[in-house]
């Protein structure tokens, strides 16, 4: 069997283990995936298997996935991701579910964060922010100064003293 499935994130909650102690948990929406393509050594130079998740409105993908789908009379999926194995141990065609792993194996999740942009002092550095009135125009969410005693920024002169 494939130890690995494509899933996405559906939100957080929080479980208690024995002792009454809450854990936080992820919950992911894990398969079925579908078996897309087998690559094998002797026509692709290595061995990986090909899996398809999520089923995705047909007008979304181009006529060469389709193609690659109806091959194996499969649904539009929308993601199409590859896992080396040693031995393929199934199928073109095949279903593969979370039946794959063991109660309490351990599994490594990889995942894309969502990108946010450039963002400013406020959201990335939890600076406070200016104040609302007293003459503040457009300076409500900006950064004002970063720090004191630095190059480039104000030094104390040798001589000078309040």
């Amino acid at each position: 069997m494939i130890k690995g499935l494509i899933g996405k994130k559906i939100g957080m909650t929080q479980i208690f283990d024995s002792e009454g102690r809450a854990k936080v948990v992820t919950l992911i929406e894990a398969g079925p995936c579908y078996v897309t393509q087998v690559r094998l050594p002797e026509k692709d130079g290595y061995s990986a298997v090909q899996l398809g998740f999520e089923e995705a409105n047909p007008k979304r993908l181009t006529s060469g996935q389709m193609g690659h789908l109806k091959r194996n009379n499969l649904p539009p999926l929308r993601f199409l991701r590859e896992f080396r194995v040693k031995a393929p141990l199934v199928k073109e065609g095949d279903s593969v579910t979370v039946t794959a792993f063991m109660i309490g194996e351990h599994v490594d999740v990889m995942g894309t964060s969502k990108g946010k942009g450039f963002q400013g002092g406020v959201k990335r550095y939890h600076f406070k922010g200016g104040p609302k009135t007293h003459g503040q125009s457009d300076r409500h969410r900006a950064p004002g100064s970063r720090g004191s005693t630095t190059t480039p920024g104000r030094q104390r002169h040798k001589g000078w003293c309040r």
